[in-house]
């Protein structure tokens, strides 16, 4: 599949994980850093997807420890956590 069709299809994933909370903080990551990626990172980030967001919430927010496999620049830039979208 092409980089363009996988990262719509990752964006879909990101923004409909089924609580509001998680597609903020997941979808709202995504549409801040994709742009960037390589090709490692946007696998990181599929693999990412098929763990629970109870557990990617508490990497991100540092209230469980990050699983080796997932350290790196993506998780910094997860737990950063300025890219959440806030209504005013």
């Amino acid at each position: 599949m092409d980089r363009e069709t996988r990262l719509k299809r990752l964006r879909f994933r990101a923004w409909h994980r089924g609580v509001k909370e998680a597609d903020l903080m997941i979808g709202g990551f995504f549409d801040a850093h994709h742009t960037g990626w390589n090709d490692a990172e946007i696998e990181l980030f599929e693999a990412l997807l098929e763990e629970q967001d109870v557990d990617i919430m508490a990497w991100a927010m540092g209230t469980q420890s990050v699983p080796p496999e997932y350290e790196g620049t993506i998780m910094a830039a997860l737990k950063t956590l300025n890219y959440v979208p806030i209504a005013e």
